[in-house]
């Protein structure tokens, strides 16, 4: 069943992909960056010059003023809301004039290029109520950032290939987002839910309204991780959320996403001849779909660069997703996020818990 559903995966990945560009006369674009205390990294990815050849205002949305270069603008926003995030851009979709402008929203993390702004901006132009694109880790220098980008670039977990095996509703990160009205008429009710992103393209979805994947990456420069701690806790809180917005597809983490490793174990202690050979047979169409997917996420120009990385990372990948998925079996039901423990309702709808047992105050 796993191998079955990476030759799938790894045949529709291999169906050419329908290019989409601006036109002649690029529109004018607002773009957001929320966030509330910038890193050094961020800061760095703020202050990158973006080559879009139309017109672009690029607006820090944060309760504090960072240093930032001529050109791009602060506003001040402190939301009451669960949801920061969501908070942050509903304040600058009232506060900012937005008539007439193509509205972008992007993660600090993420180094924002020229070729990502029209690669989310030309589906909104052909229709779409919703633009994403699909997070891409680069410049891992550790074994936590390697682990990080292998899930991300590497395994059935790409967006890449999570958009191509989807049914029905899209899966799609909201680092990158390129929002319609509708979209933003939707998000002004997910301001108390986490994972926000999987919640509106299920309503978007439901109104039968078109969520298109970007042909540029978002690019999320990665450096030093450092503690193992950081992705543990990002994909443990990630399995809790997919539990409370997709709970149909949460079983399918270990026996579709991260069977590779258990399966190989399993394999070398039972010593049987005809399991070994299916395993080995997974590991190799496992491989084929890293390769696939190394070329399909790599930066332009560096397509055959990552090779090397994808026939090792997609396993440390796989580990890492499946330690998350135990890991997130202990407390199912709730969350710890920004220093607050919530309960999960379905939809992913957040509700503080008193008194916190972890983390925050009460």
């Amino acid at each position: 069943m796993a191998t079955g559903f990476s030759v799938v995966a790894l045949f529709r990945l291999s169906r050419g992909r329908p290019v989409s560009s601006v036109s002649s006369a690029p529109p004018s674009v607002l773009l957001l960056r929320p966030v509330d205390a910038p890193t050094a990294r961020e800061l760095e990815n703020l202050a990158r010059p973006i080559d879009y050849a139309g017109p672009l205002e690029q607006v820090v949305v944060s309760p504090y003023r960072p240093r930032l270069p001529p050109g791009v603008s602060w506003l001040p926003s402190d939301p009451p809301s669960a949801n920061r995030k969501v908070g942050h851009l509903l304040y600058a979709l009232e506060a900012l004039p937005v008539r007439h402008r193509v509205v972008l929203a992007v993660d600090a993390d993420v180094a924002v290029t020229g070729a990502l702004v029209e690669g989310l901006v030309a589906p909104l132009l052909q229709g779409a109520a919703l633009s994403t694109a699909a997070p891409t880790p680069v410049d891992a220098r550790d074994g936590a950032g390697r682990a990080m980008a292998g899930l991300l670039r590497y395994t059935h977990h790409s967006f890449l290939a999570l958009q191509v095996m989807s049914a029905g509703a899209k899966a799609l990160c909201g680092k990158a987002l390129g929002l319609s009205p509708s979209a933003r008429e939707e998000l002004k009710h997910l301001s108390d839910h986490i994972g926000e992103d999987l919640e509106l393209s299920k309503r978007l979805h439901a109104r039968g309204l078109e969520v298109a994947l970007s042909r540029a990456p978002a690019l999320v420069p990665l450096g030093a991780v450092g503690s193992w701690d950081v992705p543990l806790s990002r994909f443990t809180r990630w399995m809790r959320v997919l539990a409370s917005h997709r709970p149909a597809l949460f079983p399918t983490v270990p026996l579709l996403f991260t069977p590779t490793v258990p399966l190989v174990l399993l394999a070398a202690l039972l010593g049987s001849p005809g399991l070994s050979l299916a395993v080995m047979v997974l590991v190799g169409v496992r491989v084929s779909l890293a390769l696939r997917l190394a070329v399909l996420s790599a930066p332009p120009g560096e397509e055959m660069r990552g090779w090397g990385r994808a026939m090792t990372d997609w396993m440390l990948g796989e580990l890492l997703l499946l330690t998350a998925f135990v890991i997130s079996l202990g407390r199912q039901g709730t969350v710890t996020w920004r220093g607050h423990t919530y309960a999960l309702l379905p939809g992913g709808r957040m509700v503080r818990v008193w008194p916190e047992l972890t983390g925050g105050p009460g």
